[in-house]
């Protein structure tokens, strides 16, 4: 009993010595500012983590916006530019264009100017293949001089060709049936040969015309590629116009005379301009 009673009053003042130990570190830390120096410390990490994450998220969501506003203003720039390459090639197609029209008219020009007959230079306005005649329009008519059975040359790839006749004279128009026509009919020879025949249309500017009345006698000396021209008889055109050149020949037992197909000089699907000649007046 004794014994118990002494080992706790030893016990007892261990305590208070560990006790006031503690006591007295806290008092000392307390009024040394160490413990509130630490709070300050604590509180100040905790907001300066919060503070750089929310700078991080603005940045990062600032960044996202500004991104986007980019990639408007490039698309808009983008679009931009396509619009003025569009404009550009446009631009480009257009010059071109303009400088084949001026060599197109340089080129008939100089053609007009080489003739020794008046002549008209005209443009083609329209075409009517469904008409009496597979007639051509042209922009020239009585008040530029045109007259009825003048006849109509082309110059095309520098080859000059017979393109018609003009057959109805308005006052600002005239109409001009091409040498495909059913009803057309040119004196012509060959030009190497110098044998005379008849040229005639067979109604389509995609058909070859017929050449007509040349005796099998001179088969040798024909070739594929010969060139017809215009007689010049008959009145109704100059003579020596190129018309077309020998594509076929087709010999027939039961005719004297050969079956001769001809490749007009003159695309017809691509003409474009003419020149209507005056047989009975000098160029100037």
């Amino acid at each position: 009993m004794a014994q118990s009673k002494q080992n706790f009053w030893f016990s007892l003042p261990v305590f208070l010595l560990i006790f006031f130990v503690v006591v007295s570190g806290v008092l000392l830390t307390l009024s040394t500012g160490g413990f509130i120096v630490s709070l300050k410390e604590t509180g100040f990490s905790i907001t300066s983590t919060a503070q750089l994450s929310a700078h991080t998220v603005a940045n990062s969501i600032g960044g996202t916006f500004s991104a986007i506003k980019d990639l408007a203003d490039l698309r808009k720039e983008y679009e931009a530019l396509t619009e003025k390459l569009k404009d550009y090639e446009y631009l480009q197609r257009n010059n071109a264009e303009i400088r084949r029209e001026n060599e197109r008219l340089r080129e008939l020009l100089g053609l007009s100017d080489s003739l020794n007959k008046q002549n008209y230079p005209a443009y083609i306005i329209g075409r009517d293949p469904n008409a009496v005649y597979s007639a051509i329009t042209i922009s020239k008519g009585s008040k530029a001089g045109i007259k009825k059975n003048m006849p109509v040359i082309a110059l095309q790839s520098g080859n000059v060709g017979l393109v018609g006749k003009v057959i109805e004279v308005g006052h600002y128009t005239s109409l001009v049936m091409p040498i495909y026509d059913f009803q057309c009919s040119v004196s012509a020879r060959i030009q190497n040969t110098r044998d005379l025949g008849l040229v005639s249309g067979n109604g389509s500017e995609s058909q070859n015309l017929s050449l007509r009345y040349i005796s099998k006698r001179v088969l040798d000396e024909l070739h594929i590629g010969d060139v017809i021209v215009t007689s010049g008889e008959n009145g109704n055109y100059e003579r020596d116009i190129p018309i077309g050149s020998i594509s076929r020949i087709k010999i027939l037992d039961y005719d004297s005379s050969l079956e001769i197909e001809v490749t007009p000089v003159v695309d017809f699907s691509r003409l474009e301009s003419v020149i209507v000649m005056d047989r009975e007046k000098l160029n100037d």
